[in-house]
């Protein structure tokens, strides 16, 4: 009875010890999402091409 107990506690250790792999771990790149940006000409295009008409007609 005792070596039944003896190589049922040897038996759990030695299978918990070798859980695990000695593979490298696989470690994924960091996903970096960008937003769009817009450009500072975008908000100055159309109150210059309005000067630009008021000027026109004004000239006129």
């Amino acid at each position: 009875m005792k070596k039944l107990v003896l190589a049922a506690t040897l038996a759990a250790t030695a299978s918990t010890a070798f859980a695990g792999n000695m593979a490298e771990p696989i470690i994924e790149p960091a996903v970096i999402v960008e937003e769009a940006s817009s450009s500072s000409t975008g908000g100055v295009l159309l109150p210059l091409v309005l000067l630009a008409v008021i000027a026109a007609v004004a000239a006129d």
